[in-house]
């Protein structure tokens, strides 16, 4: 069972962006007085993003691995006023609402696949977990992973399920292997491949998948775009999902093949 809630909390404090991403998320104050980094609806790739954060973010954290707290946060319209950068100013305006955030690792340091240290288990469970929700942006010239307390911390999944931008191929897309494996930044480490994939196989039942999917908010799945209604839209990846995972054995045979 999951044994956490996702918390809501309303964003009281816009401190800075953080340009190293495309979508220019930004370091912010919550009023539960903790520093977070706000995944914005109003960036490149919308709400489909933060769904893939939060699906990618919780599957990690099941099997072992280790994530930021994720919460939902609650932006008002009087961040982008004060605003001078026009492109900030029109981020905000356009993410007033419901948005995502993770917890922000003071002190934290970029993962360098040279000197950085991670573990054959947590290399392997990482490798599996992105051939599975199809994460093509941790790589060596973009890791999405962190250091922090002598400890690996995965960050951005929000490229991930990128099936979802075309809706009416997530089908074919969820029986697809995942070639772009090759180029993952821990696949030299990930010699654990086939103990990462029996610890994931007992922890990913459609049970637990069902508990993340409904994690998704309401808001999140509404979109003009959308034929579908929310509760649709969450048993659309719920499918998808479990598609995904019934095609492990292959994946992990292209990812010892890709090593």
């Amino acid at each position: 069972m999951i044994n956490h809630e996702i918390r809501t909390v309303e964003v009281v404090r816009y401190l800075m962006p953080l340009r190293e991403g495309g979508s220019m998320p930004g370091l912010v104050e919550a009023d539960d007085g903790f520093l977070y980094v706000i995944k914005f609806r109003g960036a490149g790739q919308g709400k489909k993003a933060l769904i893939a954060e939060l699906i990618g973010g919780e599957m990690a954290r099941a099997i072992g691995l280790k994530i930021p707290e994720l919460v939902l946060m609650n932006l008002d319209n009087s961040f982008s006023k004060s605003e001078a950068d026009e492109e900030i100013q029109d981020l905000l305006k356009f993410s007033v609402g419901l948005n995502l955030g993770l917890h922000y690792l003071s002190g934290s340091i970029t993962f360098d696949p040279l000197v950085s240290i991670a573990a054959p288990l947590e290399a392997s469970k990482t490798v599996i977990l992105d051939s599975l929700i199809t994460n093509i942006d941790r790589t060596a010239r973009n890791t999405n992973l962190l250091n922090w307390n002598n400890e690996l911390w995965l960050i951005d999944h929000g490229a991930s399920l990128y099936f979802h931008h075309n809706w009416n191929s997530w089908e074919a897309h969820s029986k697809r292997t995942f070639p772009a494996i090759k180029d993952h930044v821990l696949l030299a480490k990930a010699t654990m491949l086939d103990e990462a994939v029996i610890e994931i196989k007992k922890v990913l039942t459609p049970e637990r998948i069902k508990e993340i999917v409904d994690l998704i908010p309401d808001d999140f799945l509404i979109d003009e775009a959308n034929t579908f209604t929310p509760d649709e839209g969450r048993a659309t990846y719920f499918a998808y999902l479990n598609t995904r995972i019934s095609n492990l054995d292959l994946l992990t045979k292209e990812a010892k093949d890709a090593r």
